[in-house]
This record gives C-alpha cells, sequence and structure tokens, in this order.
C-alpha cells in the first residue's frame, strides 16, 4: 500500500529535498506539495492524504493555525511539523496543537521515515 502525503512549504528547495528523501521508499509518495498557506487547505479538503508534513512558517497562514485547521477538517490525519525552529521554542506548542511529530530542520541526526509511523 502507497501512503500519500502532502509537503508543504514555502521553499522549493526543501519540498524537492523531501520529496527525494520519500520517494526513495516504496510505500511512501507525495502527492501534492504546498507552498503557501491556503494551498495547504486546498489539498487537505480535496485529497485522500495519509500524511501532512508541515512547516511551521508558512506565507499567508502560520503553522500552529494551519495544524489546529486541519485537526478540524480531519482530525485523524497525521501532521509532522517540520521547522527551522528550535524544538524548545515550538514542539510543545505544535504537539498540544494535534502533531503527530515535530522534528527540526536543524536536526543532525539521521532521520529516516517509513510507512510503520504513518
Amino acid at each position: 500500500m502507497t501512503h500519500a502525503i502532502l509537503v508543504a512549504d514555502d521553499h522549493t528547495i526543501i519540498r524537492d529535498g523531501l520529496r527525494k528523501i520519500l520517494e526513495d521508499t516504496d510505500d511512501l509518495r507525495v502527492v501534492a506539495e504546498a507552498a503557501h498557506g491556503s494551498e495547504v487547505m486546498e489539498f487537505v479538503r480535496s485529497l485522500e492524504l495519509d500524511l501532512v508534513i508541515l512547516d511551521m512558517s508558512m506565507p499567508g497562514r502560520n503553522g500552529l493555525d494551519l495544524l489546529k485547521a486541519i485537526k478540524i477538517e480531519k482530525p485523524k490525519l497525521p501532521v509532522l511539523i517540520f521547522s527551522m525552529h528550535p524544538e524548545e521554542q515550538y514542539a510543545v506548542r505544535a504537539i498540544r496543537s494535534g502533531a503527530s511529530g515535530y522534528l527540526s530542520k536543524e536536526d543532525r541526526k539521521s532521520t529516516r521515515l517509513n510507512s510503520s509511523h504513518i
């Protein structure tokens, strides 16, 4: 079974890099990319997604607001926050708002996502 993922980040290079990493696995597929907050909600409403990878700093609407809106629309949809902000600054707020996890772009540890985490 292939898991459908939305990658939402305002930087093209980040979206491209995440897509390449995720598509190296057999069961994860990026089905949509969003560069603006309004696009995120359009995709959440119109696609059958298994995971959203969401940047905390999106133009048009910040990540926490988007996270809350996603959870209202689709409460069971997992959302992984992927942010440049330090974990200690936003992770607890993100988890309390419904995020399934928080990953800092500054994290140097090798992180591998596979379908068993979805």
